[in-house]
């Protein structure tokens, strides 16, 4: 065998790499933490959020010391129409808000890589791995180039086209309705604008999510606020996108001028534009196994991020799988891939992906990006439109009844979709 290098090398500083290098250098392994890019981070979109209890398990209070945007204390869910839009506003109380900031990633992830190096572990960017070495099937190390690093394990957290992944036959390269493409700018507006505009404070942020801005493909849209930023996106199926002859972009620019989005990011500076691929596939994409001899996927690589709509939910449980790949190298004694499984139940990522695992088939229906929108903003009008000259207001259900008579929808596909949300409850 040859000679080791580092006990544990991690391919990947997003924060399953960073979380799970974390935790092995605290509890004195030598670990080795490669990222691609120039640095941790520059490489890495997100939408912008993230859950803050996966930083206080992996060590505690460290979530008070990540560098947060704003804390979210305003959640916003919109369907649009054309240009109509009806909205779902929820300002938390205190004590009812959830503990999520806004973040970027160009700052989360060198802070989180760096808190991996004060703790122990060598933080290697700019360094491209290109395969692994294998001994049999076991995994010995990884090699860059013409170079080889050696270690007892290596922890595959490259992301969601794992190469390294693919590479050791535990996923494949992904498949059309797996991923969808996600788009993103961010806009620079002053803090005060920004809490003037979304009501907050300079503490303060929001969240909001938007169904209707694709042209009836799967997808939706998402606007974060930062301290001095906006992060605006589309999240969309690929797939889809021939039949509504739209691209990513057009969507996205479609988005930043409709009338609800418009007077948020007026006067703002476009200070990036980004795009990347994002699991789509939920509980399923998790691959039947997850482990080799001396190898372990985690991350998004391992199929953990959430969409569900309503909420996103990526960066925490990519935390949690890097802490639960840390903690299974501490137990393995042979059997690898079971001390992974344990140790992924007990932080909570199987409980959080499989507690979604029934929403799949609903949100598989086209009807809901289009068809659904449309009859609730019709509706919408109706009750809500008055007549000129005056006339007796339309009473709610002949409005309902009229607005469906015009809808493609009917009442088989109503009683279809009601039992699939029903049964992903």
């Amino acid at each position: 065998m040859a000679q080791m290098d580092a006990d544990v090398i991690v391919v990947g500083a997003g924060p399953a790499g960073a979380a799970c290098a974390l935790r092995l250098a605290q509890t004195g392994r030598s670990v080795i933490l490669l990222e691609r890019g120039e640095t941790p981070g520059s490489k890495n979109v997100t939408g912008g959020r993230l859950y803050t209890a996966a930083l206080d398990m992996l060590s505690p209070g460290l979530a008070a010391e990540a560098p947060a945007e704003r804390h979210v204390t305003s959640e916003r869910i919109s369907i649009l129409d054309g240009e109509a839009h009806a909205d779902i506003h929820v300002g938390l109380a205190p004590c009812d808000r959830s503990d999520s900031i806004t973040v970027n990633r160009s700052t989360l992830d060198p802070w989180l890589a760096g808190c991996a190096e004060e703790a122990g572990a060598m933080v290697v960017p700019g360094m491209t791995v290109d395969g692994l070495v294998m001994n049999g099937n076991r995994v010995e190390g990884i090699r860059a180039g013409e170079d080889e690093l050696h270690a007892e394990y290596v922890v595959a957290a490259d992301g969601v086209n794992s190469l390294l992944a693919a590479s050791a036959g535990l996923t494949h390269r992904p498949r059309p309705g797996e991923v969808a493409t996600g788009v993103k700018v961010t806009v620079g507006l002053p803090e005060h604008t920004i809490n003037e505009r979304f009501a907050v404070s300079s503490a303060e942020g929001a969240a909001h999510l938007m169904l209707g801005c694709t042209n009836g493909a799967r997808g939706g849209g998402f606007l974060y606020t930062n301290r001095e930023s906006l992060s605006i996106g589309i999240v969309v199926d690929p797939t889809k996108l021939p039949a509504v002859r739209s691209t990513p972009r057009e969507l996205l620019e479609s988005l930043l001028r409709h009338p609800l989005v418009e007077p948020f990011v007026r006067g703002g500076e476009l200070r990036e534009y980004s795009a990347h691929l994002v699991r789509e596939d939920g509980r399923s994409g998790i691959p039947p196994q997850l482990t080799l001899p001396g190898f372990l996927v985690a991350g998004e690589a391992a199929g953990f991020c959430l969409n569900l709509g309503y909420t996103i939910r990526g960066m925490d449980v990519a935390l949690l799988s890097g802490i639960a790949a840390a903690e299974a190298i501490g137990a393995d004694t042979g059997d690898l891939e079971g001390s992974y499984r344990t140790a992924l139940a007990a932080c909570g990522a199987t409980g959080i992906m499989d507690a979604a695992s029934g929403y799949g088939p609903f949100l598989d229906k086209d009807r809901l990006y289009g068809d659904y929108p449309k009859l609730a903003m019709g509706i919408a009008r109706d009750v809500f439109a008055v007549a000129n000259p005056p006339q007796a207001p339309d009473r709610i259900v002949p409005s309902v009844r009229r607005e469906f008579r015009s809808s493609p929808l009917r009442i088989r596909d109503l009683v279809s979709d009601a039992r699939a949300a029903v049964k992903g409850l």
